[in-house]
C-alpha cells in the first residue's frame, strides 16, 4: 500500500435519529459503525470534515483503512457511505472488520492509461467509449490494488476491452467472472463517432458511383 490512512473514532452510545443529529449538529461529527470478523458491531463517532477530506483521494475507497478507538488498533474497509439527500454533508459510514486470511470483496477504480496516444483514437479518430470505471475484485487484504490499469494501447478501432482482458495483480480475482463467462461484462471500446461513419460511408458509395462512370 502506497498510503496509510487512520480514521480517529470514539464511542457512540446513543443511537436513534435524534441522538445523529446531535452528534452531527453540536460535536460536528457522524455516526458509523464497524462490523464483521466474528466481532460484535461497533457503533462509533468520527469526526465529519476528517472523513469528507480523505474521501477526496480516490485511494481511500479501495485501502485498508486503521480505526484507532481507545487506544486499539482496527483494520477495515470502507463499505456504504450516506450522503445528505441534498446538502454537501455526509450522515453515515459502515466500515467491515478484515482479516489477513480471509478475502475481501472490495470496488477497485480503473485507470484508463495512455487513451490520447492510442493509434486507434490519435491516427485514426476513434473515441473511447467507457463502460465501467470500477470493478470488485476478490482478493486478501494484502494483495488488494490500490486500482487497476487499463492500457489503451494496443486495442484497436471497434475492439471491445472485456473484464476477462483486464490485467491483474497475483492473487486478486474479478468477483463477476465467479459466476460465469455471461457475466464478462464490456468494459470499454474504441469506436469512430457517429457521423464520421456516416461520411466514410457516403465516400464509399460517392467511390462507387465515380467507379460506375468511368466504365
Amino acid at each position: 500500500m502506497s498510503q496509510d490512512f487512520v480514521i480517529e473514532a470514539f464511542p457512540r452510545d446513543d443511537q436513534g435519529r435524534g441522538a445523529s443529529r446531535r452528534l452531527r449538529r453540536e460535536e460536528r461529527k457522524i455516526p458509523a459503525i464497524i462490523y464483521g470478523g466474528n466481532k460484535e458491531a461497533t457503533p462509533i463517532a468520527i469526526w465529519h470534515n476528517e472523513l469528507k477530506k480523505a474521501l477526496e483521494n480516490e485511494a481511500f475507497f479501495s485501502h485498508i483503512l486503521t480505526v484507532e478507538l481507545g487506544g486499539k488498533k482496527e483494520s477495515v474497509i470502507l463499505k456504504d457511505l450516506q450522503r445528505h439527500p441534498y446538502k454537501p454533508i455526509l450522515t453515515h459510514a459502515d466500515f467491515l472488520r478484515v482479516d489477513k486470511d480471509h478475502e475481501i470483496h472490495v470496488n477497485v477504480p480503473l485507470h484508463f492509461i495512455n487513451e490520447e496516444s492510442a493509434p486507434a483514437i490519435k491516427l485514426h479518430g476513434g473515441v473511447a467509449n467507457h463502460q465501467i470505471n470500477e470493478v470488485e475484485v476478490i482478493c486478501l487484504p494484502q494483495n488488494l490494488p490500490e486500482f487497476i490499469e487499463v492500457d489503451m494501447t494496443p486495442v484497436e478501432m471497434d475492439q471491445v476491452v472485456h473484464l476477462s482482458d483486464l490485467k491483474l495483480p497475483e492473487g486478486v480475482r474479478v468477483a463477476a467472472l465467479q459466476q460465469g463467462e455471461d457475466h464478462d461484462l464490456p468494459v470499454v471500446a474504441i469506436h469512430k463517432p457517429r457521423g464520421a461513419k456516416v461520411d466514410d460511408a457516403e465516400e464509399g458509395e460517392e467511390g462507387e458511383e465515380n467507379g460506375e462512370e468511368k466504365e
